[in-house]
């Protein structure tokens, strides 16, 4: 027999090798591994409340703007007149690189008579409470406040054009969530019944139904504001004339841009800059 190999066959190569892979051990241990992780982000999901603002919605951060604004009234003092503005969703900020966000503002303005801006705004940062860790720094567009409301709200104040204070907490952009529609106004007629007067005075009747703004007060309560434009017409060569005999005491304010006095417990503020004219009547916190 010839030890020539024949055509058409391969040489005997030895015992077939297995294909390299990942042993079995550690395919199990993986896969439990990965399950543990899953169970323990579940359960930080559940259980842990969020650390950063994108994690919290827009409905989550609201009553923390809420309480803010309350304490920012309370914090401007018995003296000061303030008047709350509606609150505004901003929609169209990006939360990431592959979602849509909102903001959420509440704001009010404060007046103190006779008070310098940045004076008024020592006494607010000194008077909130502690966890604020609110400050008043110097720019060049005037003084400013800075605070923290916590849940990463922000609280900012600053001197305006006219002469007011315009103090804002803000969500920053964060998920919309359920959004944040404002509760229903009542128990204002005290409010309402104080603009409405104040225009009928100036001869120009409300234009329409007064908007109505409320916010929590922190010791309980709530703090009311009712805004309403005059209607078309002129106004009376002295304002303060008519207008004086509304007030519970001496006018607060006595400018030909702005008048502003008490009525019971209403502080009202007639903004005859305006085209038309505004009022504001405000009930605060006791």
């Amino acid at each position: 027999m010839s030890g020539a190999v024949q055509t058409g066959y391969a040489p005997p190569s030895g015992p077939t090798r297995p294909e390299p892979g990942w042993p079995r051990w550690l395919v199990v241990g993986t896969v439990l591994w990965a399950l543990v992780l899953a169970a323990l982000t579940w359960l930080s999901v559940r259980d842990d409340g969020p650390t950063v603002r994108e994690q919290r919605t827009l409905a989550e951060a609201g009553p923390v703007v809420d309480r803010a604004i309350g304490d920012l009234a309370v914090a401007a003092g018995d003296d000061a007149l303030v008047a709350l503005l509606p609150a505004t969703v901003e929609r169209g900020c990006r939360v990431t690189p592959f979602a849509d966000g909102a903001t959420l503002e509440r704001a009010l303005t404060v007046r103190v008579a006779g008070a310098e801006p940045r004076t008024v705004l020592d006494r607010i940062a000194d008077a909130l409470p502690a966890r604020y860790a609110a400050g008043v720094v110097l720019s060049r567009e005037g003084a400013r406040l800075r605070a923290d409301a916590g849940d990463f709200v922000t609280v900012r104040g600053r001197q305006t054009e006219n002469g007011a204070l315009l103090l804002t907490a803000d969500t920053g952009c964060r998920p919309l969530g359920s959004g944040s529609a404002p509760t229903p106004v009542t128990g204002a007629d005290a409010e309402a019944g104080a603009a409405d007067a104040a225009l009928r005075a100036l001869g120009r009747p409300a234009a329409g139904e007064p908007d109505l703004v409320a916010a929590p007060c922190p010791g309980g309560g709530v703090l009311r504001t009712a805004r309403a434009t005059a209607g078309p017409g002129t106004n009376p060569p002295s304002p303060a004339a008519v207008l004086a005999p509304l007030a519970a005491g001496p006018a607060l304010v006595d400018t030909p841009e702005w008048y502003a006095y008490r009525a019971g417990p209403v502080g009202v503020q007639v903004d005859l800059t305006a085209d038309p004219p505004t009022v504001t009547a405000t009930t605060t916190c006791r």
